[in-house]
């Protein structure tokens, strides 16, 4: 449980705080049990609140997947194996033939995650009738939504939490590289760390251009933001003051990254206060992170290349994949430990920075001498206000499985690791109203302080705690074992 210590002193009436506790101002200090963490106002003043005064935070909805089908053990039926060699191969040169059916009628639900990853590329039924959405809920017993196929199908497995097959990552590497080749070195057999099952295709091809190269993504890849140009903050009135921007601080020097930009890009290699740092952005989990990428040992790529981040074209459970383009090693893109590959097998782990997700009014006012990316990123771009268009508004777009519902599925949350290893996540609106009323919120050794409009944390050294935000899914699915603050 989380052990912390949160400050509250009214200086104004919030919509969000329920009425004061009573107090006869006898006792200097109230203190009040949640779980296992101290909640302590250390005011005398009667009004003083809690974090217990808080309203209860929101909660998100479960959802029935319904019984898990059965699975198979051991190795493969020789006929599946057969016919599902035939099936995929049959399915990308246009012949079809009874091959699914022999795959159903084996019963094996773990053959369930290979319809799956076919249905990703296919959604129209087979020469034969029997189409891939059949065919699933036909093994697996499951009502697939018509009009999401694929990610409805998806889900079922997740949250079942069904084993793959034998040789599925062969399986998966055959039916990924038709769409594109170039992620056959990803699909590394010895990438221990990746769970191969949650692993699909988000809708975009490989970024694999050289660094600094500006030239469209005529393959339709999302083209990563090398050595941005960038102005002053005088310089950055083009954005409007009330629009969202990433704010990074390295060594003193601040810099704000607007989510327009970040939107179209979603990741940046830059340099910001004598460091090299990649910043990517997961548009699908509202997450955008940075780290360093000046700490490698010498010789761990080969010329001593510093590392380069791109965007795979590839998601996990709805969180992009990025690889480091030397290496063509994959690279947790939520916690920056790499995956797959030479860096994986070096056990390389890139430290995080903090990012601050504000309006540029506050970004500024906070750091003023702070520089922003230039208004076409140095490279003639134009940027829409919205490249998206709220894509995402009505919820995640991409399988997740089951979801932790402690809080709705797109609520805000700065992630956050503590001394001890523990994983917290705070919900960002309670805190800054706790902060921006006078409060302090302590959690274990990390002391969670306003920067702008948002919030970052500091260890009790005084050092970047190297948090960010994200939607609560994607962190309480990453950190399944996450603590809440405040406790819901």
């Amino acid at each position: 449980m989380i052990r912390g210590r949160t400050t509250v002193t009214l200086l104004a009436v919030l919509s969000v705080l329920a009425a004061a506790c009573s107090s006869n101002g006898d006792d200097p200090a109230g203190t009040t049990a949640l779980g296992d963490s101290t909640e302590t106002t250390t005011s005398a003043d009667p009004n003083a609140l809690t974090v217990d005064d808080l309203e209860a935070l929101p909660v998100g909805q479960a959802i029935d997947f319904g019984p898990a089908p059965s699975a198979g053990e051991g190795e493969l039926d020789p006929e599946v194996i057969e016919a599902t060699d035939f099936l995929i191969a049959g399915l990308f040169n246009g012949r079809f033939g009874s091959e699914i059916d022999t795959i159903v009628a084996s019963g094996d639900g773990r053959m369930a995650w290979v319809l799956s990853d076919l249905l990703r590329i296919f959604q129209a039924p087979d020469a034969t009738g029997v189409g891939l959405v059949e065919a699933f809920e036909e093994l697996t017993g499951a009502d697939v939504d018509s009009s999401q196929p694929w990610s409805s199908a998806t889900n079922h497995l997740i949250a079942w939490d069904l084993p793959a097959p034998p040789g599925y990552l062969d399986y998966k590497r055959e039916i990924y590289t038709k769409v594109d080749t170039r992620w056959a070195t990803l699909f590394d057999e010895n990438a221990d760390d990746i769970d191969w099952r949650h692993v699909s295709w988000g809708g975009v091809l490989m970024d694999d251009r050289e660094l600094g190269d500006t030239s469209r993504c005529t393959r339709g890849c999302i083209p990563s933001l090398d050595d941005p140009a960038v102005t002053d903050a005088a310089g950055g009135d083009w954005f409007d003051d009330d629009a969202i921007i990433f704010g990074v601080v390295v060594d003193g020097e601040a810099r704000a990254y607007p989510k327009n930009i970040m939107e179209v890009h979603e990741m940046v290699n830059d340099t910001l206060g004598n460091r090299r740092i990649a910043i990517p952005y997961c548009t699908l989990c509202g997450s955008a992170q940075a780290y360093f990428t000046d700490e490698l040992p010498a010789g761990t790529i080969e010329g001593d290349e510093l590392p380069v981040f791109r965007t795979s074209g590839l998601l996990i459970r709805s969180n992009k994949m990025m690889f480091e383009l030397n290496t063509r090693s994959l690279i947790d893109t939520f916690v920056g430990n790499a995956t797959s590959g030479p860096l994986h097998d070096a056990g390389v782990s890139f430290t995080q920075v903090s990012v601050v997700t504000s309006t540029w009014g506050d970004w500024k006012l906070a750091h003023p001498d702070t520089t922003i990316v230039a208004e076409d990123g140095g490279i003639g771009a134009t940027y829409e206000d919205d490249p998206l268009g709220g894509r995402d508004d009505d919820g995640p777009i991409f399988p997740i499985g089951d979801v932790d519902t402690r809080l709705p599925v797109q609520e805000q949350v700065l992630g956050l690791i503590t001394e001890s290893g523990t994983p917290v996540a705070v919900h960002v609106e309670s805190a800054g109203q706790i902060l921006a009323s006078g409060g302090t919120i302590e959690i274990e050794d990390l002391t969670i302080e306003l920067d702008g409009a948002g919030i970052r944390a500091f260890r009790a050294d005084g050092s970047d705690a190297g948090g960010h935000q994200a939607f609560w899914f994607a962190w309480s699915q990453f950190h399944p074992d996450t603590e809440l603050w405040p406790e819901s």
